[in-house]
């Protein structure tokens, strides 16, 4: 009898073991999901947020209720999940390891994810944050139902702070949760905002410091953020009156040029590639104001924005349009470094420095350029 109880128990202890969910492959990531009253058939979607642009990196069809993700990451980010006929999307931490989402058909930005502290963190952020709208729409139903005015300005000016409040809520979140793996990705999102406070943005990087050094993952995304910080800094000196960032960039030719070193009475700072008929049709007109005042004290650096493989090309379209100025580039396209440190979105571009490195115009072409050089050395 012992012997039977003996072997039964060492039945159930072997099955035990082998039924044990399976750990996944390094930098795998899977996503169980069920979805409640969601009909056959129905797309589910995820997708990065890329320079504002959505772009979809899995897919799922939903069957029975349910559907699956899966796939290769290796440093976790967030993304956000939408499903066809269903309204919103879901912010979620996409990240190795296994997930699993709940999803509500009439809320999905609120549906629950499950499966590591990361998104027990985006939970409740998400949490918190849906309290903000839910906020401003009572102030709204109450404003309707108000027909005296000093009673209205209470309520827009009630309004008015909610709104701050919902701009600001990432950067509180963070500097409230520095601690948190999820704060760090959520900073990441932050650095393409566009209104994002530059001072804030520091002082949240600086308090995520040991969450950065935990692991090589976070050392990336640290990086990331610290060059993009860098970035618009150096925007922020790019307006008129500003003292012009300087920069260090390999020639044509392999040597290395630093702008301060270089600049002249006058200086023009060009952004400009072999492939831009805009630039080239310009150049003449660069090639007769520099005649005209290089021995008064103007000087010229090109930035090229040429593509990747592309340096003959660029060199050609140097010798073919008598630009004989000093020339930089690093063969990046628009994630040239310094065109990134001046901000540049389209070519071709130009930035004219005093004799103290200061901009005193930018985007000039035609007469206008040579107007405003002639003002500074005649």
């Amino acid at each position: 009898m012992k012997k039977t109880i003996l072997l039964i128990v060492s039945i159930i202890a072997f099955y035990s073991c082998n039924t044990k969910e399976e750990s996944l492959p390094p930098n795998t990531y899977e996503i169980q999901g069920t979805a409640k009253g969601v009909v056959n058939g129905l797309r589910a979607y995820i997708h990065s947020d890329e320079k504002n642009r959505q772009v979809t990196i899995d897919t799922a069809i939903i069957m029975n209720e349910v559907f699956t993700f899966s796939g290769k990451v290796a440093i976790p980010s967030i993304k956000t999940i939408t499903i066809n006929s269903i309204n919103g999307s879901l912010p979620f931490v996409l990240e190795p390891g296994r997930t699993v989402i709940n999803v509500r058909k009439d809320n999905l930005y609120s549906s629950p994810v499950l499966g590591s502290k990361n998104n027990e963190d985006c939970n409740l952020y998400k949490s918190e944050y849906s309290k903000i709208p839910k906020a401003i729409n009572d102030l709204n139903v109450e404003y309707r139902n108000v027909s005296d005015q000093e009673s209205k300005n209470i309520i827009i000016e009630k309004a008015r702070n909610l709104n701050t409040k919902m701009e600001e809520f990432a950067m509180e979140f963070i500097a409230n949760n520095t601690s948190s793996a999820f704060s760090l990705l959520l900073l990441e999102t932050q650095i393409s905002n566009s209104n994002v406070n530059l001072e804030k943005l520091k002082s949240n990087y600086s308090a995520l410091q040991n969450v950065i050094d935990k692991n090589a993952a976070f050392k990336s995304i640290g990086a990331k953020i610290k060059s993009e910080i860098n970035i618009i800094e150096a925007s922020a000196n790019l307006n008129i009156g500003k003292i012009a960032p300087n920069f260090t960039a390999p020639s044509i030719d392999g040597e290395m040029i630093s702008l301060y070193d270089i600049k002249g009475k006058a200086t023009i700072v060009e952004f400009w590639a072999s492939w831009c008929g805009p630039c080239r049709r310009e150049n003449p007109n660069i090639v007769k104001v520099y005649e005209k005042y290089k021995d008064k004290g103007l000087v010229i650096i090109g930035v090229s924005l040429d593509k990747p493989g592309q340096k003959d090309r660029w060199r050609k379209a140097i010798e073919d349009d008598n630009l004989n100025w000093y020339h930089v580039g690093s063969l990046q396209y628009f994630n040239d470094p310094v065109a990134r440190m001046y901000n540049i979105s389209s070519i071709p571009a130009s930035f004219i420095l005093d004799e103290e490195g200061k901009i005193v115009a930018k985007r000039l072409r035609g007469k206008a350029l040579e107007d405003q050089i002639s003002k500074m050395l005649d």
